[in-house]
């Protein structure tokens, strides 16, 4: 019996096209995942307009599901009736988080004081990132943990019962262990406290602020102090800016590109993309911003521009983590050597963006070099088409087609259907852009 290795190909023509008018991009993922979690422990329904429907965050919802939460997955609205803090069931089987790193740790926070076993398993990449980062100020806190390589990997099994308020240092800047313990500190009469070296997005913070739980921001330090339900109600989730930050590098490095992004989550803690762009010479203006839900949002206007290199390191990593890959599709366009440095949270992402993106735009023909914990990029304006592998991380696949797209000849993408972990229509996007360009020239 002959068995195939069937690999999803994507292929991007190249030679540069202007990206024009306005588009609409799909909900951020983060504020997804966190509208699911905590509608479903809030006392009544709430309803969500924006949800991101992709992988990760249907692993979020099939999870809830399994807890016995009933939520409605609607053409335009997520309808979840709320179970309260203490109306989760034990799940009859295994939580399988999928890719999900999300899912997983912000689960194991949530998991822990409940008053039942539970066991968290995932992918074969999410299986090989580390968990040891959440379970131990968990276990600090009482929870009864364990798992593969000493709890350090999934699977985790999880013994619920009762937990004991702490005050925790983030030893590394990370929103999904703040939220862990923030969750967990929810189940608790006392104050439950996380302080913070590097800010890291607040999401979580701002929601349960807005579905009425007293959450105390000072300084460097997360208070929360629970045992009260949050209030069921409405969550509008904005277009993902790590979504956004593809098509505005696209927009960016493509002569001729004036591109308006619609209803862009624009939070401080994530608006390091913009700030690390401009500070390129690159020509973006926020434009209609307000508030919706408790989060900043805005209109993104991109024109293309003539880039020019920087350094990145230091407090504006955690701010843009998740779009340094694309960053560096950036600083190939840009006229000298870039920097990335103190990034190596990209080691233990999806899989090692370091390593993938230094690997694969060397194929289309980048002068890249890896270090420890970032990269530097000598600017050629000039990339050629080539055969390059996703390495299944979403954000390598679309970081490679923004590259290609600028690129000389074809660029084919193997596994390129991982985007769907983020971004399901993000080929087709891209190829409507490329017809209204090409309907505009004849």
């Amino acid at each position: 019996m002959v068995i195939l290795n069937l690999v999803s190909i994507e292929i991007i023509k190249g030679g540069g096209f202007s990206l024009t008018g306005e588009i609409t991009l799909p909900g951020d993922k983060s504020i997804s995942h966190r509208a699911i979690i905590l509608g479903s422990i809030s006392k009544g329904p709430t309803t969500v307009r924006g949800f991101l429907k992709c992988d990760d965050t249907l692993s979020t919802v099939n999870a809830l599901r399994m807890l016995g939460v009933s939520i409605q997955i609607g053409p335009e609205i997520v309808r979840i009736k709320g179970k309260g803090l203490f109306g989760l069931r034990e799940p009859e089987d295994v939580i399988d988080a999928g890719n999900s790193g999300t899912t997983a740790r912000l689960l194991t926070g949530l998991l822990s004081p409940q008053g039942f076993f539970s066991v968290i398993t995932g992918d074969r990449y999410l299986k090989a990132r580390p968990m040891e980062r959440v379970v131990v100020p968990l276990k600090l806190m009482g929870a009864k943990i364990s798992g593969r390589e000493n709890a350090k990997r999934l699977p985790l099994a999880i013994e619920g019962g009762k937990l004991s308020a702490i005050s925790y240092h983030l030893p590394v800047a990370s929103a999904q262990v703040k939220s862990a313990i923030l969750l967990a500190g929810l189940y608790l009469g006392e104050e439950t406290e996380v302080i913070e070296t590097i800010p890291t997005r607040d999401h979580t913070e701002r929601m349960l602020s807005y579905l009425g739980i007293d959450v105390e921001r000072k300084d460097s330090a997360v208070r929360i102090k629970g045992g009260r339900d949050p209030e069921g109600g409405e969550i509008t989730v904005p277009a993902d800016i790590s979504s956004a930050a593809f098509f505005m590098v696209a927009a960016l490095i493509n002569p001729g590109s004036e591109l308006l992004i619609k209803g862009v989550g624009i939070n401080p803690l994530r608006t390091g993309i913009i700030e690390i762009l401009r500070d390129m010479g690159g020509k973006i203006e926020i434009l209609n911003e307000r508030e919706e839900s408790g989060e900043p949002v805005g209109d993104v206007f991109v024109k293309s521009s003539t880039l020019k290199p920087t350094e990145i390191k230091g407090e504006i990593i955690p701010r843009a983590i998740d779009e340094l890959p694309v960053v560096a599709v950036a600083a190939c366009f840009a006229e000298g050597t870039t920097i990335i440095r103190d990034a190596k949270e990209l080691r233990v992402k999806e899989t090692d963006r370091i390593k993938a993106m230094t690997t694969e735009l060397k194929k289309l023909g980048a002068d890249i070099e890896e270090l420890e914990d970032g990269m530097v990029i000598k600017g050629r304006g000039t990339l050629r088409g080539a055969r390059c592998s996703s390495w299944g991380d979403h954000r390598i696949a679309m970081a490679l087609a923004v590259a290609g797209t600028r690129a000389e000849g074809t660029t084919e993408i193997e596994d390129a259907d991982c985007v769907s972990v983020s971004f399901p229509g993000f080929f087709e996007l891209i190829r409507r852009l490329r017809e209204r360009t090409k309907s505009q020239i004849e």
